[in-house]
C-alpha cells in the first residue's frame, strides 16, 4: 500500500481536531484540548500561523503533523517547530511516523531552515527511542518554561 503525505485543507479541520483529541488522550491530558474546529481553521487557513500535513494510506488518514516556523537569533535563520505528530494506533510501527518526520525535514531544507525541533514528554519512551533512532539529539540542558492563563495575564500587568 502506498503512503501519501499531503498538505491539510479546510476539509481536514475536523479530522485534525479528532487527531489532536486522540493525542491528548494518549498523553494523559484528555481535558486539556480547548481548540475548536473554528480556532484551528482560523490558525491554519486564515492567519496561517501554523500548517499541517495528513498521512494517508489508500485514502485512509493514518496520522498528521502540525508545525510552524520559529527563529534562531544565533543562526539568523528560521527553523521549523513540530508542535504535534500523531499516528493512529493501528498504523504505529508501519513507517508513518518516519515518513512524516522525513517529509517535514524536507520542508525544513526546502525553506532554508537552520533547525527542525520538537518536544517530547519524558515518560514517552517509545517516542524518545524513535526520535533518537531518527537522529534527533536530546537537549537535556534546556528546560521549557510556559506561562498561561492567569499567570500570563499577571505577567502582562493586566491583572
Amino acid at each position: 500500500m502506498t503512503l501519501t503525505i499531503r498538505p491539510a485543507t479546510q476539509r481536514d479541520v475536523a479530522l485534525i481536531l479528532r487527531f489532536v483529541r486522540e493525542l491528548a488522550e494518549f498523553e494523559r491530558e484528555p481535558d486539556a484540548v480547548k481548540a475548536t474546529e473554528e480556532s484551528l481553521s482560523h490558525a491554519l487557513f486564515s492567519e496561517r500561523s501554523a500548517e499541517a500535513v495528513i498521512a494517508e494510506q489508500e485514502g485512509k488518514p493514518m496520522g498528521f503533523a502540525l508545525f510552524f516556523h520559529n527563529f534562531s537569533t544565533w543562526t539568523g535563520r528560521k527553523g521549523l517547530y513540530l508542535e504535534d505528530l500523531y499516528v493512529t494506533p493501528e498504523a504505529r510501527g508501519s513507517g508513518v511516523g518516519t515518513a512524516l518526520l522525513r517529509h517535514l525535514a524536507n520542508i525544513a531544507l526546502d525553506r532554508d531552515c537552520a533547525r527542525f525541533e520538537w518536544a517530547v514528554l519524558d515518560w514517552n519512551t517509545p517516542a524518545i527511542d524513535f526520535y533518537t533512532a531518527m537522529g534527533a539529539d536530546s537537549m537535556d540542558e534546556w528546560r521549557i518554561r510556559r506561562v498561561t492563563g492567569d499567570a500570563l495575564v499577571k505577567l502582562a500587568g493586566r491583572g
